[in-house]
């Protein structure tokens, strides 16, 4: 159940909302210019881990029609009928909603998170399709959706509501390219710095984040659908899409590291430091090697259990199939009878080198952070048990 929770609350794009209070920073906000404005919003990740993935928005500004709001997909509420069992199975109802522009943007900049609103150069229809759709779907009637981690959230819904307004114009251009990054890329570099949040999500994500993606499903992330609108023309005159770039609130906060870092070193220390201060605790205070690897390989037996269930009974599709199931793996509960233990050994040290093998020569889904942390104590475990086994 910790790596379903792991798994759902590592992609939500929830913004916490935040009452105006004393002492608030301020917010420049841009002049409005014209009769009607449309601004693409993005909002930083911050430091909580739910919001490092950031969050992004569509700030309308018509003050004919008494419009002066952020409209932004990125909510759920926990009275739903059956919340938590859509939780777990990974089908969450989320809302489009709207809220004043100001409140709104004031409650990112008091949790320490950079605002930045780009105008969008829309011609009048554009702008009417782009309003409509968003005032349809924030009506009571329309604003649920089924959420999902990477194909429809809070950001590619911002990215389909420009693209109506274009008239196709950024997915006819987009869907064709090829992105710069994948899935599993822009989740390692953005959750790297929160080690157990960063392994949980390798544990628990499958193959299918490994694909190659195209620059339109790439914009799952709320900053590359602003580095996209920063970059896009117009086909019809070359001109830019955006024509003012304004940062309503500039926190100074390090940015995120611009590709997945290499952290697999402190997962293969981990599993080192582990085993050492398991073979000073036999030596000094009589542990049993033998229960300590049966423990682990139960640990092991338990959480691959919970992968397979997962993925074979929940619409988390992004778990499986999974590469890390040769190192997690249901079968490895053998390992507490004493008759079976030296076909646990076998599975084990057989599992493992499968393992290896796929990282290595075959590549078919990047696991090595899981690999460096699983491998050393399975093998460890394997070799204590089958000394175990030899014994008996």
């Amino acid at each position: 159940m910790h790596l379903a929770w792991l798994l759902c609350l590592a992609l939500f794009c929830v913004p916490e909302r935040v009452q105006a209070q004393a002492g608030a920073p301020g917010l420049d906000m841009p002049p409005l210019s014209s009769e009607y404005e449309a601004w693409l919003i993005t909002i930083a990740p911050g430091e909580i881990y739910w919001q490092r993935f950031g969050h992004n928005a569509i700030w309308l500004r018509e003050p004919s029609k008494g419009l002066d709001h952020t409209f932004n997909f990125g909510y759920f509420d926990f009275d739903q009928e059956a919340f938590l069992r859509r939780f777990v199975t990974g089908r969450m109802l989320y809302q489009s909603l709207a809220f004043p522009a100001y409140e709104e943007m004031l409650g990112y900049a008091r949790e320490g998170r950079s605002v930045r609103a780009q105008r969008l150069d829309l011609s009048p229809r554009e702008y009417e399709r782009l309003r409509d759709h968003l005032l349809w779907h924030v009506q009571p009637a329309n604003r649920d959706y089924l959420y999902d981690y990477y194909l429809d959230n809070c950001s590619t819904r911002i990215r389909d509501a420009i693209d109506l307004a274009l008239d196709g114009e950024l997915a006819a251009v987009t869907q064709s390219e090829t992105g710069r990054m994948g899935f599993r890329d822009h989740t390692r570099r953005l959750t790297s710095m929160t080690w157990w949040y960063y392994l949980g999500l390798e544990l628990g994500l499958g193959r299918p984040v490994d694909h190659v993606i195209s620059r339109w499903d790439e914009m799952f992330i709320p900053a590359v659908v602003s580095l996209e609108m920063t970059a896009f023309e117009r086909r019809d005159s070359a001109r830019s899409l955006v024509t003012a770039d304004h940062w309503v609130y500039d926190a100074n906060q390090l940015a995120p590291p611009g590709q997945p870092p290499t952290v697999w070193p402190r997962y293969l220390l981990l599993s080192l430091f582990l085993l050492v201060g398991v073979w000073l605790g036999g030596r000094k205070w009589g542990a049993a090697p033998a229960f300590l690897s049966r423990a682990w390989l139960m640990f092991g037996a338990v959480t691959g259990g919970l992968i397979c269930l997962l993925w074979g009974l929940t619409n988390h599709q992004v778990v499986g199939p999974n590469a890390n199931l040769l190192l997690f793996n249901p079968m490895f509960l053998l390992a507490l009878n004493r008759r079976w233990a030296k076909w646990a050994v076998g599975l084990v040290a057989t599992c493992g080198a499968v393992a290896v093998v796929q990282w290595v020569w075959v590549g078919w889904q990047y696991n090595l952070d899981v690999l460096a942390l699983g491998l050393p104590l399975n093998l460890a475990a394997a070799a204590c048990l089958s000394r175990v086994v030899r014994s008996a």
